[in-house]
């Protein structure tokens, strides 16, 4: 039997119905360690939480998503960053890409299926680095 890769996620969003869609449908990919920050000053105190992956919002109040994904990338730029948002304008992707994000999601119906494909893309990704470099990991690893 396979095991599923687990992940610790981090949702930042202001908009609580969008937050919730995006937890329930990692809840049904049966992954459970799914944090949930309404700002993006919250998300970037709690970094020393290490998260994998952070679904973060492009438009919020208090700090832009720019700003934020910044911020992730100079903490540790191992994080994969998925930029989502209502904006279908192509500079706003393309900056978020610039910035250092993974990749950019455009809100709308097929958001969910969209995520479990980018969520595909990160295993693959692990998955090859692990072949590549199986004793780098293992020495990066044991510095901390």
């Amino acid at each position: 039997m396979e095991t599923k890769t687990q992940f610790k996620f981090f949702i930042v969003d202001d908009d609580f119905f969008c937050a919730n869609v995006y937890n329930q449908y990692l809840i049904n990919m049966n992954y459970s360690d799914i944090t949930h920050y309404s700002n993006g000053s919250d998300c970037i105190n709690n970094l020393h939480q290490n998260p994998d992956i952070i679904f973060l919002d492009h438009n919020m109040e208090d700090i832009t998503g720019f700003e934020v994904l910044k911020k992730i990338k100079r903490y540790n730029p191992n994080i994969y960053v998925i930029m989502i948002s209502g904006q279908e304008n192509i500079k706003t992707a393309v900056d978020a890409l610039k910035f250092g994000a993974f990749d950019y999601v455009i809100k709308g119906n097929d958001v969910n299926e969209k995520i479990a494909v980018i969520i595909t893309k990160i295993i693959a990704i692990k998955e090859e680095l692990k072949k590549v470099c199986p004793g780098l990991i293992k020495r990066l690893l044991s510095i901390f």
